[in-house]
């Protein structure tokens, strides 16, 4: 055989099995829009969730993160639709999950949201979605009456109460609402005020310092998660005791959180796109509520307050971080 010849019939035994490999169906991608990168046990509960379907991450499906600002989502949903992701995982909050929906009636769409689906036009119904968007929807801003028991019970004589919320999101005017619904049930002023920006947050501890509050809570707001650190290192700094929505508050060192489990959540995210990529239609997938809460208390925090846990809150805590 000619030396020509040969590397003819090399050449083509090379490209028979690439020419096989681009003829193969591409992997499909599930799309990422959020705010930041959510945390590891909250990814790996969401591939747990995927496994149980049959998908691997990197093996038959593969993930693409998209994050930003709320004024981006729009762009970074719309760049989504533009790579044709096999679904859009809106886990920034409503903010995202409405962008999504804007973006694409025909993309699934699985949310991950604390205000009401139905309110903001994502579905026709909880239990029948009824479109091609659903999921998670976690009433977290119907929890702040809650969570304002919890500190009055824990700061009795704090009659000023602040609230941080992101005016940005969908959420905070019924989160607003609620708090204050409470607050006057309760015999509590609420001094509300907003941040969407890292730059903002010392002035509004600044002007709670000033205004004599008691105590603070946080709202629950995908960028407050992100911001977590410096939230908590805030509050020690002004010695504020403040309530947060997540358990993540109470690790990093923050005083109390009252909120449902994400972990939880996330693996019904999983669990949901694993059903959607085997042909389930979001449509037909009712939206999950959570029905169980975990509170969280950070004894050594309260120490560093100089504050005693009543040992009736002790008494319902979910964890206790000493």
């Amino acid at each position: 055989m000619k030396r020509r010849e040969f590397i003819t019939l090399l050449g083509s035994a090379v490209a028979w099995p690439l020419a096989a490999r681009a003829q193969q169906p591409a992997m499909p991608v599930i799309g990422f829009l959020s705010v930041g990168q959510p945390p590891t046990n909250l990814v790996e509960a969401f591939r747990r969730g995927l496994n149980e379907s049959g998908y691997i991450v990197g093996q038959n499906v593969a993930t693409e993160y998209h994050s930003g600002e709320y004024g981006r989502f729009p762009a970074l949903a719309a760049d989504l639709v533009r790579q044709q992701v096999a679904i859009i995982l809106a886990i920034g909050g409503t903010a995202a999950a409405i962008a999504a929906r804007a973006a694409t009636s025909t993309i699934p769409i699985v949310f991950y949201i604390g205000g009401d689906p139905i309110t903001q036009r994502l579905v026709n119904s909880l239990s029948r979605p009824g479109g091609n968007a659903t999921g998670v929807a976690t009433i977290g801003t119907e929890l702040g009456s809650k969570r304002l028991e919890l500190l009055r019970n824990l700061v009795p004589d704090a009659t000023l109460i602040g609230m941080l919320v992101n005016r940005v999101s969908p959420d905070a005017q019924t989160e607003i609402r609620d708090i204050e619904d409470a607050g006057r049930a309760l015999g509590r002023q609420i001094r509300v005020l907003s941040a969407s920006a890292e730059a903002e947050l010392d002035g509004v501890f600044t002007e709670w310092v000033e205004q004599k509050a008691g105590a603070l809570i946080v709202g629950s707001d995908a960028f407050f998660n992100i911001q977590r650190i410096r939230l908590v290192e805030l509050a020690k700094r002004y010695r504020l005791p403040t309530i947060y929505d997540r358990r993540d508050f109470a690790v990093a060192g923050g005083l109390i959180s009252y909120g449902h489990n994400r972990v939880d959540a996330y693996h019904q995210l999983g669990l949901y796109a694993g059903q959607i990529l085997r042909g389930a239609k979001p449509a037909d997938l009712p939206v999950v509520q959570p029905t169980q809460f975990e509170l969280v208390i950070n004894l050594m925090t309260a120490k560093t307050l100089g504050l005693t846990i009543p040992p009736s809150v002790l008494a319902i805590a979910d964890e206790v971080i000493e």
